[in-house]
């Protein structure tokens, strides 16, 4: 646990991949970001039914909460692939996770 309290970013997705490996749903880790505390962004892939892209942040009170990155609700996936490009090359410790999902629907909510 962080000094703040919080759980390392590398164990809290360790519980998210295991929920998701028991709902048979399918991801691939994209970037590998800071165990400790790296940011999380999600590429929802809906398999034909359009893409999305989430970014996790907090708000004022420390509260996790997701926001769509890009206006577009259903971006163009080489649209996404370049927004995560720039963002890792901004932030290495950033983790991406794409998740295969027909609903486009957050898991991790």
């Amino acid at each position: 646990m962080s000094t703040d309290g919080r759980l390392p970013t590398a164990l809290w997705l360790e519980g998210q991949f295991r929920l998701l490996d028991a709902a048979s749903i399918s991801y691939y880790v994209i970037n590998r970001g800071a165990g400790g505390s790296g940011v999380v962004t999600l590429k929802l892939n809906g398999l034909g039914a359009g893409f999305r892209l989430l970014v996790q942040q907090r708000d004022m009170d420390g509260v996790l909460g997701w926001q769509n990155a890009l206006k577009d609700d259903n971006p163009p996936e080489d649209q996404i692939d370049a927004y995560i490009a720039r963002a890792i090359d901004r932030d290495p410790d950033l983790w991406v996770i794409e998740i295969e999902s027909r609903s486009l629907e957050n898991p991790f909510v």
